[in-house]
């Protein structure tokens, strides 16, 4: 496997939270939803995750950073000086010392690798935190990371998730969900041994950019764009929400960028149901296929009523 700093393209001076922003930015680019049928894109996307998973987690960094652990999450022989060797038993001089305890989590019973080829499918991923399978004391806690689409983080939705075990779990997400937000499911991780109680399970919900919407905190920005005309003269348009299409009034004379703003129809901010806003930008587009007729119009127009609008910057 490739240095983690290397594929998460961070120095290995960096913050947790430089790593934790790199490894969003490199999901969300190349996650399977996004790139529907590029193996590449896949195999990135699980490179990426790996990465994470030791870089992400403080004391795994740590250990990966003193040679403790190799780039996978294995155990790394320990070193060993001559003098060892030479005390040692003749014919256990040149082997490796057997390792006490469970296995490392690369060499367990239970492969996350190939448990992540399956929650992969079903639009998930995991990570171990705890103990092995098939050991002793409770259950190992799982960690998942959840792609969400934008919409349904703003209105709530119920997702399913697949579990080691093989069951699915109905996942509700509440109105509202921010990016990197965690759900705890209590006692849905691995079983415990000998009656102990079982792991939990940690959603780490990582939400899909949406082609028209922007949040910002409780409020939606999107652009809506609008004729010359309907600049000049005002007019009511269709805009997009997140509640779906509403008409909206663009005010006479409005300027390119100006702003409207719909309240209560942002993201809920309590358990009151109280919401942000949604604010609009009009974009005035420019006339398609303008012919001499209105280039003469404006012409005439514009030395009646001469303007400058670079003079405020001092241009000419």
């Amino acid at each position: 496997m490739a240095d983690p700093y290397k594929v998460l393209g961070v120095e290995k001076n960096a913050s947790q939270d430089d790593i934790r922003k790199a490894y969003r930015k490199l999901a969300k680019e190349t996650h399977p939803d996004l790139n529907p049928g590029n193996t590449e894109a896949e195999r990135r996307f699980k490179e990426i995750s790996a990465a994470n998973d030791i870089l992400g987690d403080p004391d795994k960094r740590k250990r990966f950073d003193a040679g403790e652990i190799d780039e996978s999450g294995a155990e790394m022989p320990e070193r060993r000086f001559y003098r060892e060797y030479a005390e040692a038993d003749p014919n256990m001089r040149y082997g490796r010392r057997p390792q006490a305890g469970p296995q490392s989590s690369a060499e367990s019973a239970f492969d996350a690798e190939d448990l992540f080829a399956d929650l992969f499918r079903n639009r998930g991923e995991q990570h171990f935190r705890g103990g092995r399978p098939g050991g002793t004391g409770p259950g190992a806690d799982v960690r998942y990371t959840l792609p969400v689409d934008f919409l349904d983080a703003v209105n709530g939705a119920r997702k399913t998730v697949a579990m080691p075990d093989g069951k699915t779990l109905d996942i509700e997400i509440p109105a509202g969900f921010r990016e990197g937000q965690v759900l705890r499911l209590k006692g849905q991780g691995l079983p415990g041994a000998a009656g102990q109680p079982s792991g939990d399970a940690y959603v780490e919900v990582h939400i899909l950019p949406h082609g028209t919407f922007r949040r910002d905190g409780h409020d939606i920005h999107s652009v809506v764009p609008i004729t010359l005309g309907e600049a000049l003269n005002g007019a009511r348009v269709r805009a997009e929400t997140v509640d779906g299409a509403v008409d909206v009034k663009v005010p006479k004379g409005a300027k390119n960028k100006t702003t409207l703003r719909l309240r209560g129809k942002g993201v809920v901010r309590d358990k009151a149901g109280a919401r942000g806003d949604h604010l609009i930008e009009l974009e005035i587009v420019p006339p398609e296929n303008a012919d001499d007729e209105l280039a003469a119009f404006m012409a005439d127009w514009e030395a009646k009523h001469p303007q400058n609008p670079r003079q405020e910057r001092g241009d000419r």
